[in-house]
């Protein structure tokens, strides 16, 4: 890049900037994450898991290695491929991958059209055997899935985007999953942009709850999800899977009137002080098979004369209250968080790509790079700081300055003296080096 030798400031001619410092780079604390990455075999997964059509005669970046690349960008906050140009050369980039230089945009963007949906579901694959690698070595005695859907804006002609009158917006629809106990993406599905919420939900989730109910017997999935999951199909295949699960149920006349007989807006007694009460019923909606278990939570703020209600069904039994079952749903709200980050911090909604593979493609390797993220602060970060967010880790670990400095066969990266979190910095990648993993 063709750069004036200096630039001189004026608030201090003393003061001269340049772009030709050398051997320098700005996100030595990608380091950790490569120290991580091979304790837990995440690279090596992706790799054994990875198929794609590849038709080079020739190449220089193997699959696995655009695969790599594109995310420790993305963990770094490159989310455009053309900062590859600008990286080709990164001494931490370079050690990270190997290599004597990155591949170019060009390459990371022809990487990603030769995704189609078979190369998808490899990556699923890799994922799911890393989350069950996360599970054994926690030693988890459960995994809440949390469904939910969210919006990808687009703004040109990427195939099968469309308009949704909810979001207000053309783009797409995505479906995700998380687990609520440790914050871990578990799975992603990119969806034209005008599909109701509830599209495909039941082949969505059913391969996930069988996988741990086969691997992981011990375990009893506990499903929550808002009201836009409320199918019958989604009760029928936890109650056949023994899944519990609460589910939010959208109001309506015949709820409505249950509720209100239960709590009549007469029959408050001190408008000053807030109401709220907790009940359950037995209810069957026209599309149900048979009847099941609601809770109806009716509040009523103080200062208000009407009570608000709100409804959910459950298969929970009767050892859980219905305070308690409300309050388990409640806590579903934390996805929010974990979708926020994903979209924010690793650019999940970006869908840049004319291919709607391409565009899945993108999402695929968003929630790989979450996931790497999610499992570096939840095993070694000090206790206290294990939800730190991505902003927040790029500032106290990736984004060091460090010098390279070469003797012999060694490489000696000199991180800056006056880095403020280096306490942080080290304790970090000893609990890396310390971590034994299966």
């Amino acid at each position: 890049m063709a750069t004036l030798p200096h630039i001189t400031l004026d608030f201090n001619r003393k003061i001269k900037l340049s772009h030709d410092g050398g051997e320098l780079s700005s996100d030595t604390g990608q380091m950790i994450f490569r120290e991580f990455d091979e304790k837990i075999g995440f690279s090596a997964t992706l790799a054994a898991y990875l198929q794609l059509i590849d038709e080079r005669r020739y190449y220089v970046h193997a699959n696995e290695d655009l695969l790599r690349q594109k995310i420790y960008q993305l963990i770094a906050g490159y989310t455009e491929d053309d900062a590859a140009d600008a990286l080709i050369h990164d001494p931490i980039f370079t050690q990270i991958m190997g290599k004597d230089a990155l591949a170019s945009q060009p390459s990371l963007s022809r990487f990603l059209e030769r995704f189609d949906s078979s190369s998808i579901t490899s990556l699923l694959q890799a994922n799911q055997a890393l989350l069950d690698k996360m599970h054994t070595h926690r030693e988890s005695d459960a995994i809440i899935l949390d469904l939910d859907s969210t919006h990808a804006d687009t703004y040109g002609k990427q195939e099968q985007s469309a308009y949704n009158a909810h979001y207000g917006t053309i783009g797409f629809h995505p479906m995700v999953a998380f687990d609520g106990v440790t914050s871990d993406f578990l799975k992603s599905e990119l969806r034209p942009g005008n599909v109701y919420t509830s599209n495909g939900v039941v082949d969505f989730v059913r391969p996930l709850i069988e996988h741990y109910n086969e691997n992981f017997p011990w375990m009893t999935p506990f499903l929550r999800a808002d009201s836009g999951f409320a199918v019958p199909a989604l009760y029928d295949l936890c109650e056949k899977e023994s899944v519990s699960y609460v589910i939010r149920l959208k109001s309506n006349a015949k709820l409505q009137r249950l509720a209100d007989e239960l709590h009549p807006a007469s029959a408050f007694k001190d408008m000053s002080k807030s109401e709220c009460y907790f009940e359950e019923n037995e209810y069957q909606a026209k599309s149900w098979k048979k009847a099941r278990k609601i809770i109806i939570q009716s509040v009523r703020p103080a200062g208000e004369m009407f009570f608000t209600h709100s409804f959910f069904v459950t298969n929970l039994s009767d050892v859980f209250s219905p305070q308690v079952i409300v309050q388990s749903y409640q806590r579903r709200g934390t996805m929010e968080n974990y979708i926020k980050e994903a979209k924010n911090g690793f650019d999940l909604d970006r869908m840049s790509s004319h291919s709607f593979q391409a565009n899945e493609a993108r999402m695929m390797l968003s929630l790989l790079a979450y996931n790497l993220t999610n499992w570096l602060r939840t095993l070694c970060f000090p206790e206290g700081q294990q939800q730190m967010q991505i902003q927040t880790i790029r500032t106290r670990i990736i984004k060091v300055a460090s010098k390279l400095v070469t003797s012999g066969r060694s490489f000696y990266f000199k991180l800056a003296s006056s880095f403020v979190y280096a306490s942080f910095f080290w304790k970090v990648l000893r609990n890396v080096q310390q971590l034994q993993i299966e």
